[in-house]
């Protein structure tokens, strides 16, 4: 049986002990597609002169795209001005994941989608978001629970019973972890949110009349070895790319 080759970009950061600039990203996310059948890539970050190129050269070869979590997504990508409590943000990485999930989606690429990777999916299709949840919705719940492990079980998310995400878990209601700041605000073009926690901020999104897009604003990659329902997820999108 073939493996699926999955692309999981990077991000740009320096190593601990000799302080060398390195790309990277979390071992998780490697670790639960392997274990659900995939091989996954790591995709360096790339110069805007050859980034158009890489991208093409990438999809060509990949079964899927993997977007991962991480620093907040510049505002300017989504036509507004930051806000004070926008947090830092990486112009290099949005380049190339936006690049690279609209390449993807012109080719009907399976996409999946964890936190920041929900929010760049919807960027990429010309949504907004809420650039911090607790400013801009008052009375919502305190999503970033950096404070817990990262499998601590924050909250409950209220799932849309025809939804691909219910299909999937077999599930409307599911608790999960959350460790984020942002939140998709209006979904973009051919974009649904699915999911929603108990205060309304959109939980999981997907892409109508489209192969297989999906994302959730969790990190079921932190849960995988405790959850079944978090490791199903990685299974159905590692089986979209088999196909």
């Amino acid at each position: 049986m073939a493996i699926p080759l999955i692309g999981i970009p990077t991000y740009a950061t320096l190593s601990n002990t000799t302080h060398r600039p390195l790309y990277a990203n979390n071992r998780s996310y490697a670790r639960a597609v392997q274990r659900a059948g995939g091989a996954p890539v790591f995709i360096p970050l790339s110069e805007d002169d050859y980034l158009g190129a890489i991208c093409e050269t990438l999809v060509a070869k990949l079964d899927g795209l993997l977007l991962s979590g991480g620093a907040d997504i510049d505002p300017a990508s989504y036509h507004e001005e930051r806000l004070p409590f926008c947090g830092a943000i990486e112009p290099e990485r949005d380049a190339l994941e936006l690049a690279l999930t609209r390449k993807a989606m012109e080719r009907g690429l399976p996409i999946f989608g964890i936190c920041r990777g929900m929010q760049l999916l919807n960027v990429a299709c010309g949504g907004s978001l809420y650039q911090d949840i607790v400013s801009q919705r008052t009375e919502s719940l305190r999503h970033p629970q950096m404070e817990h492990p990262r499998d601590y079980r924050a909250h409950s998310i209220r799932i849309d019973e025809k939804s691909r995400l219910a299909t999937i878990l077999d599930t409307q209601t599911h608790q999960v972890n959350s460790l984020h700041h942002q939140a998709v605000k209006d979904a973009g073009a051919g974009l649904t949110v699915t999911a929603w926690a108990e205060d309304g901020v959109a939980e999981a999104l997907e892409a109508r009349d489209y192969p297989y897009a999906l994302a959730v604003q969790y990190h079921p990659e932190e849960l995988v070895e405790s959850d079944p329902l978090s490791h199903a997820l990685f299974v159905a999108f590692v089986e979209a790319c088999r196909k």
